[in-house]
């Protein structure tokens, strides 16, 4: 916490020291930022580092399935009302990566963490939070990922006793399970479009009652809490009952809801909704998320959207038919290689738009598309799809690494 910081150990130094030169090499050969790496050079020379260098900051961890990185940047920005911020803004959120931005931040007051779901409960065991912002949890990476009550299990049990604040989505009945253990719950009315991970009560296993926006498990008594903000259209109804409006330049209803939770946590230090709200105006994209640009002539859109509940959200935010739409789906690593939650999207909420599938898994994509009865071409590249695009700006939305290969061809 902050004015507890003790001088780094000269061993700390050397591990900093260390890091920061391994990602210099990894940037010089073309690796990307080389966050990774380096962090994963210093927690090698000193296991305790990360503790170390959060010992002066007082810190928010920000964890979820979705929505995580733009909320911790929204986070950050209306921190910096109160003081200098360090965060992890590119995303690199297992420890190593966090680990590397903290070693930057040697003046900062604050530090807005993204938090990989399944290292949340470690990484709060290191750096001792002050808040920690929960937002969902639903299927993604298949392949690797623990199922989603056994997530919620986990950040259950990591939770206990603990003395942070918890700012947590009281729509979402596995974050209030693992939330319920924390004895410093702030609840938050973020909403929940996706369901389908949470119709079993995480408590018994029973049939969850969904009347309304309300749920309830109908054999243990296991509900949603009576939450102190609530996201209303286009406004955060704070603990008072006064409703702050919520201005945007990033688009779509999860977006209000993470600025709703973004203006929870804000207060939680201190900082007034108002002045919370007027900051996270400035964010217009993250990380290459929301960009709209200029390639082959056309305006692109670049959407980011990871798993079924990702791309529900992301459907509903694209211009409405006959705007093209450009899909793109790989399997790497990163990505997760099972592709069966693609049969998880409802991709009929795709109709009337043109349709162009590209990416390493796009015949998985175009079999999908072609069961829920859609029109589609599937294209070798973006640049095929793009020229193939009728007028008019094209949406396109990727998952992880198509992503990342759609930023690099588009230069941005």
């Amino acid at each position: 916490m902050s004015g507890n910081s003790e001088p780094l150990t000269p061993r700390a130094k050397l591990a900093v020291t260390a890091g920061k030169a391994a990602a210099a090499v990894s940037r010089a050969a073309g690796r990307g930022s080389g966050s990774v790496i380096g962090g994963r050079v210093a927690l090698k020379l000193d296991p305790d580092l990360l503790g170390r260098l959060a010992q002066h900051l007082d810190v928010v961890l920000v964890s979820a399935t979705n929505g995580k990185t733009t909320t911790t940047r929204l986070i950050a920005e209306a921190l910096r009302a109160s003081g200098p911020v360090v965060s992890n803004a590119l995303g690199a959120n297992m420890p190593a990566g966090i680990t590397s931005a903290l070693a930057g931040g040697s003046d900062a007051r604050f530090g807005v963490i993204e938090v990989d779901e399944k290292y949340l409960a470690g990484v709060a065991r290191d750096v001792t939070p002050k808040a920690i912002a929960l937002l969902n949890l639903s299927r993604d990476q298949l392949d690797r990922a623990a199922e989603t009550r056994m997530l919620a299990e986990k950040w259950r049990e990591g939770l206990a006793g603990s003395k942070a604040m918890v700012i947590a989505n009281a729509d979402d009945p596995l974050v209030v399970w693992a939330a319920s253990s924390s004895p410093n719950v702030v609840w938050v009315a973020a909403g929940q479009e996706w369901k389908d991970d949470a119709w079993s009560c995480p408590s018994c296993g029973g049939v969850m009652q969904r009347p309304g926006d309300d749920w309830f498990c109908g054999e243990c008594g296991f509900r949603r809490p009576a939450p102190s903000w609530v996201l209303s259209g286009d406004h955060v109804i704070d603990p008072h009952g006064s409703a702050w409006p919520i201005h945007l330049q990033l688009p779509g209803r999860a977006n209000k809801a993470n600025a709703a939770t973004s203006a929870a946590v804000a207060a939680c230090f201190g900082v007034p909704p108002q002045v919370a709200l007027e900051r996270m105006y400035q964010v217009q994209a993250v990380a290459g998320r929301y960009d709209v640009v200029s390639f082959l002539g056309r305006d692109v859109r670049l959407l980011l959207a990871k798993n079924p509940a990702g791309w529900l959200e992301t459907f509903s935010l694209i211009d409405p038919p006959p705007t093209p739409v450009i899909l793109s789906v790989n399997a790497r690593g990163a990505d997760g290689t099972d592709t069966s939650w693609l049969w998880d999207v409802d991709y009929t909420r795709l109709a009337g738009h043109p349709i162009y599938v590209i990416g390493d898994r796009r015949l998985d994509l175009a079999v999908r598309l072609e069961v829920a009865g859609l029109d589609f071409r599937v294209c070798e590249s973006v640049d095929e799809a793009v020229q193939s695009a009728p007028p008019g700006r094209i949406e396109l939305i990727a998952n992880y690494t198509a992503f990342q290969d759609v930023r690099r061809r588009v230069g941005n």
